[in-house]
């Protein structure tokens, strides 16, 4: 028997009352999985740093502080040291430099259906071997001519979380790297990054900071096998004492596969995710995935246990009902998709089943 989000709605602990407080009201916003909603605070952040940019009082070093924080509140949200963390903006720009490192001729194992920023580009360079098999044949699909694995750890059409103790160990007795995008789950899903070689994540989704704010993790062993092809000033060991070439001095932990940061973002990306780097991840999956659940029996259908709800929708006719009824969803891949996070309960849930079964 599965236990309703309103039974249990008591028993929420403090720290992830006051998260789900720290939203404004959000009612019928159903779209995490395509953009997530900031929390008061960061909306102030962002606002207070405009005040200072307009007010010629903000100095550029002002923002180094800020992003060592919250590199260091995303370190431990997903359990590796800080020094294993590099900044970023994008998560193509970020695959691109891991594509950039497999050796030519290798084998490059992916999902079919996954995102493209995480397949495409490894099918910009010719010399690598792309295969890609459905999520479930992954694990037994690595052989010993696989170099890399890559995929996401919760698929972004469909809600479905990778088994990972299965790739994970799948590669490791093959000797081959993992690359995870955890973009879909880091925030709603907990995340072991030092599970794998790489991993990649956007924050604007379930941690809901500003688009712009990116991570990437590397292992000190796959970070030998990568150049910093997109090196530059903030990637320096002292990163104001490398504005100038050609002499210089990378850093030499994931540093030096740092960007320059999008200064505003960061702003309101600190906050976001010192939020979620103080919650029990476990229990915000719980939560989420509980309202899931709930639509799952309100619709007929079977349990997903996923904060991410899918169902055919092949002519989008349930996502324009919900949305005459002014609920926010999306549709992606001939499905919809409605997704619950922190500032849903169970009135999203009754409002979806309202729309779509009158």
């Amino acid at each position: 028997m599965t236990t309703t989000v309103s039974a249990t709605r008591s028993a929420l602990s403090p720290a992830l009352q006051r998260a789900r407080a720290s939203f404004q009201p959000s009612s019928g916003f159903l779209a995490c999985a395509s953009i997530g909603i900031p929390t008061r605070e960061t909306v102030a952040a962002q606002k207070a740093d405009l005040d200072l940019w307009g007010s010629a009082t903000r100095d550029p070093m002002d923002y180094d502080a800020i992003v060592e924080r919250t590199r260091q509140f995303y370190a431990k949200l997903v359990s590796v040291s800080p020094h294993r963390v590099a900044t970023g903006s994008q998560t193509s720009v970020i695959t691109s430099l891991v594509a950039a490192g497999v050796p030519d001729g290798a084998e490059v194992l992916s999902v079919d259906g996954d995102f493209s920023s995480i397949v495409f580009p490894f099918m910009q360079l010719p010399g690598i071997r792309l295969r890609t098999v459905a999520l479930a044949d992954l694990a037994s699909a690595i052989s010993a001519d696989t170099w890399l694995v890559v995929f996401s750890h919760i698929q972004s059409s469909t809600g479905v979380v990778a088994d990972v103790s299965s790739i994970v160990a799948a590669a490791k007795a093959h000797d081959a790297y993992t690359l995870c995008d955890t973009t879909q789950s880091a925030g709603v899903h907990p995340v072991d990054a030092s599970l794998f070689d790489a991993t990649v994540c956007h924050t604007y989704k379930w941690l809901c900071a500003p688009r712009g704010v990116a991570f990437l993790t590397l292992s000190e062993r796959f970070q030998a096998k990568l150049r910093p092809l997109h090196a530059g000033w903030y990637a320096g060991d002292k990163v104001w004492q490398s504005c100038y070439g050609p002499n210089m001095a990378l850093a030499t932990d994931a540093r030096a596969f740092d960007v320059s940061p999008a200064w505003p973002a960061w702003v309101g990306a600190e906050p976001a995710i010192r939020m979620f780097s103080e919650l029990d991840i476990a229990e915000v999956w719980a939560y989420a995935s509980g309202l899931g659940d709930q639509l799952c029996d309100g619709l007929g259908i079977p349990q997903q246990h996923q904060a991410i709800v899918t169902w055919a929708d092949p002519d989008s006719t349930d996502l324009l009902r919900l949305v005459a009824a002014g609920i926010k969803a999306s549709g992606r891949a001939g499905r919809l998709r409605a997704a619950f996070h922190l500032w849903n309960d169970e009135a999203d849930v009754a409002a979806v089943i309202a729309a779509l079964r009158p």
